[in-house]
This record gives structure tokens, sequence and C-alpha cells, in this order.
């Protein structure tokens, strides 16, 4: 509140009056000009911020990163092709029109992968940080709580653990089933109700202790040994060969009598185009697939080098997922068709019931078998080192632990839970996703795009870049993806699920 000051006895003087109120107004001016310099260092001086820290982190230790660009690329690319690809994809281009599926389901790939999966690999690579950190300095930069950025930073941290520990009963299962392959148990039931109750004995409580230990093992060692010597060299592996394998069973496929039945459903546009649920699942499916929750993509984004064009690498993955999830669907689809089987059920009994029950009628069965769930396995375990990667980080970041603690820690945690939850794994994963998932993808955005600024974003998304970013960014990031996360979660909660 503004008012007059009496100056040496002098009340009633016009003058004196007038200097006064101009003195006052004078001070006014000052004050709000230091707040609107203040306003505007904090802003524009977020660019300074966050050097200064990142600065301070790599002067205490240096972290581990990807020593290529396509090791980088290779990782995300695992990280993003899964089981979604693999037993929920081709379920839904049948169940949804083939090509009126494919249409909305291309295009909600093209907006989330040059918005989100740009956004939360820039975010880490800006921050070094993993989520924890990152929501720590992104609240940081405008005056607010570390305190409250540490706590939000970690939903997204324990969603990944969560969705690890049940993607680890899958791997337990896939595992068994690959070995199964080779030793003649995966195609021993002689009918559908034989593949189904093998299925159910191994799916219950405590029913595939072994094979799910043995793949959580193989994930310790391989996460024990680090970014570049671990997760790097070991997608530059399984990658090309998930593709490689799965290109084979498509060309076998195409052979088959019948198949042309299932591409002709595949490529063709119907009424489902109209239909609005074609487009609720089509934006699930596109979203979920490309692995948005806050907390893989961004932890690997922290690993990345300056000169990497983020939005280059970003394009890659999403064309990569997408084939892979067209391969799965040209294997898949084909092979019911070949059957006369309609194909509207994907999830687990599509992959351990019915297409074992299928490969065993067609000739060769055996060999398709073993190459299928081989190729499958290696599209899991890249998955689920994605998902335990951040909760590890977290360690070493907030508790100092070296990458071996860290390692031995979460995945002793994640063995335990996951042999107590075999029987009720669905419900597990269904809760993280549907809710913890696309809420860490939000406050990432969120941070990202609007605490940290559009100014911040787009700086950070040129380093590497020789381009200049187009106008589009802005609107495509803070307005369309963040409203395309809150749309997922409200669609997830209300019919139970997108993903």
């Amino acid at each position: 509140m503004f008012y007059a000051e009496e100056a040496g006895g002098q009340d009633c003087a016009g003058k004196s009056h007038l200097s006064a109120a101009a003195g006052e107004l004078t001070k006014a001016y000052k004050t709000i000009k230091i707040l609107l310099t203040r306003g505007r260092r904090l802003r524009w001086g977020r660019m300074d911020f966050m050097n200064k820290q990142q600065a301070a982190a790599d002067g205490i230790r240096r972290r581990d990163g990807f020593a290529s660009h396509w090791g980088y690329v290779l990782a995300c690319i695992g990280s993003a092709v899964g089981m979604g690809n693999i037993w929920m994809f081709p379920s839904r281009v049948s169940k949804y029109g083939g090509g009126s599926f494919l249409i909305p389901y291309f295009l909600f790939v093209a907006i989330i992968g040059f918005s989100g999966v740009i956004g939360e690999m820039a975010f880490g690579r800006a921050t070094r940080s993993g989520p924890v950190g990152a929501f720590q300095k992104a609240l940081e930069s405008r005056g607010g709580s570390g305190r409250a950025g540490r706590v939000l930073g970690t939903v997204p941290v324990l969603g990944s653990l969560a969705l690890a520990i049940g993607y680890a009963v899958v791997m337990g299962w896939i595992l068994k089933y690959t070995v199964g392959a080779f030793t003649g148990e995966t195609l021993a039931p002689a009918d559908v109700d034989g593949f189904s109750a093998q299925f159910g004995q191994m799916a219950s409580s405590f029913g595939n202790n072994f094979w799910q230990v043995a793949g959580l093992v193989l994930v310790a060692v391989i996460l024990i040994a680090g970014i570049g010597a671990g997760i790097e060299k070991v997608n530059k592996i399984m990658m090309p060969l998930f593709f490689l394998m799965f290109a084979g069973l498509a060309v076998y496929m195409a052979f088959q009598p019948g198949a042309a039945a299932g591409y002709r459903y595949m490529f063709t546009v119907d009424e489902n185009i109209a239909n609005p649920m074609t487009w609720v699942y089509a934006l699930g499916q596109a979203f979920f697939s490309l692995s948005l929750a806050g907390n893989g993509t961004l932890i690997y984004g922290s690993y990345l080098k300056d000169d990497e064009d983020i939005i280059g690498s970003a394009w890659k993955v999403a064309l990569f997922d997408t084939m892979a999830a067209m391969l799965a669907a040209l294997v898949i689809i084909p092979a019911m068709a070949t059957a006369g089987v309609n194909l509207f059920d994907g999830g687990p009994g599509l992959l351990f019931i019915h297409l074992p029950n299928l490969f065993k009628g067609i000739p060769g069965g055996t060999v398709l078998a073993a190459v299928f769930f081989i190729a499958v396995f290696f599209a899991g375990i890249t998955s689920l080192i994605n998902l335990f990667e951040a909760p590890i980080a977290t360690l070493q970041e907030r508790l100092g632990l070296t990458r071996a603690q860290a390692v031995l820690a979460i995945l002793g945690i994640g063995t335990v839970i996951s042999l107590c939850i075999q029987a009720i794994v669905g419900e597990w994963m269904d809760a993280v996703s549907i809710y913890i998932c696309p809420l860490g993808a939000g406050m990432a955005g969120i941070l990202f795009y609007w605490v940290f600024g559009s100014k911040f974003a787009r700086a950070e998304l040129q380093k590497g870049r020789k381009r200049p970013i187009g106008r589009w960014l802005e609107p495509m990031t803070k307005y369309v993806f963040c409203g395309l996360t809150a749309a997922v979660f409200v669609l997830g909660i209300v019919f139970q699920g997108i993903g």
C-alpha cells in the first residue's frame, strides 16, 4: 500500500505533497522494475541454472553412457518393442477393422513420437538425472521446492519398478516356453484345451519359480555390466535378430494357404474408421507402445551425449517400433487366417495358448515355435532391463550405491515380489498401466514443456541438430501431447485400460 510520508513538518504545502507523491511513484516504479527483472532472470536464466547443476553433477562423478548413436537408438527400440507389439497389436488390428485401426494408430505414433518421446529424451539429457533428480531440478528452476520434485519423481520410479516386477513374471513364462520349444514341451499338448491347461498350471501361484528366477539372474548380469558394456551391447545383438526372425516368420507365413485373406483384411478400411473406440484404442496402443511413463525413456536420455540429435533418434524409435508391431501382425494375422480362426482376443492367451496350438498344426511348426519364442524373448528382456534401470539409477544417485549394489538391491526386491504375484500378475500390471504410467508421462511433459518452459525445451532439443526446429514444436508439445496424456489417463480409468 502506497502512502505519503511527512517530511520536515511540511504537511500542508502543495509542492511538498506533490514532491512526496512523486517520490513514492518513483519508489514504486523501481520496485516493480526490480520484480520484473527478477522474473525475467528466473524465466530466462533457467539455462544457466541447469548448466551449473550439470557442471556440479559432472564434477562429482562421471556417468556411464551409450557409446554410439545406433547403440542408443537400438536400446530405445528394445525398450519400446515388447509384449504390446506382439500380443496386443495384432488382436486390435483384427478387432477394429484392419486398416481402419492402422490409420489412427500411425497418426498417434507420429504425434506422440514427435512430442512425448523427444520430451522425455531431452528431459533426461538436460538434467543428467533419473526422474527424481529431473523433477527436482525442474521445480527448483522456478524457485519451487526440491523436496516436492523428489516426491513427484518417485511416482514414475515406483511405477517402473512395479511394471518390471510384473514383466518379470511374463518373462519367466516366455523363457520356459522358449526352452520348451527345443525340448518339445511347448508343443506337447494335443489340443487347445491341453494348451490352456498347460498355461494355467504355469500361471498359478508359485507355478514357474525356476524359470522366473533364471530370467532375473540373466537380467542382473546384463545390468551390472552397465550402460555401454551391458545394455547397449545386448540391444545391438538382440534387436537386429528380433527383426530378422520376425521378418523370416512373416515370409514363411506368406506362402501358407489362406494367408492372402489375412493380408486383405489388414489393409482394408471399413466402417470401423468411424467408431470412436477404434480411435480410443489406437491412441492407447500408440501411447503405451512407445513406452511413455516418465521413467525408462527419460533415464536412457540421461546417458545421452549433447551432440545427439534427439528428434532424429525419436523418429527412428517410432519407426522401428511400428515396424515391429507390423511384423508381428504380418505373422499372427495370416497365421490365424490360415487356420480359419478369428483373432479378437490378445494378451497371454494368444501367446501361450492359441499360437502354440496353431504352430502344432503347421508344417515346420516345431522350428517356427522355436524361432518365434526366441524373438519374443529378445523383445521381452530388452524391455525388462529398461524398466529396472530407472529404480537402479535412482538408488545410485540418491544413496550413492555402486552399480552392483543398486542392481542387487532392486533385483532382490523384484524377485521376491514377482514370485508372490504370479497368480495375479494381470491385475497388477493393469493397475500400473492405467494409473501410474500416464500420470508419470503427464508430469514429465508438464515439468519439461511448461515448468522449464518452451525456450529451454527448444534449446535442449536443438542440441546436436543441424536444421532449426520448426514452429510446430510448442503447440505439438505443450498442448497436443499434454492433452493426449490427460485423455489416456481419463480414458484408461473409464474403460479400465486402453493400452
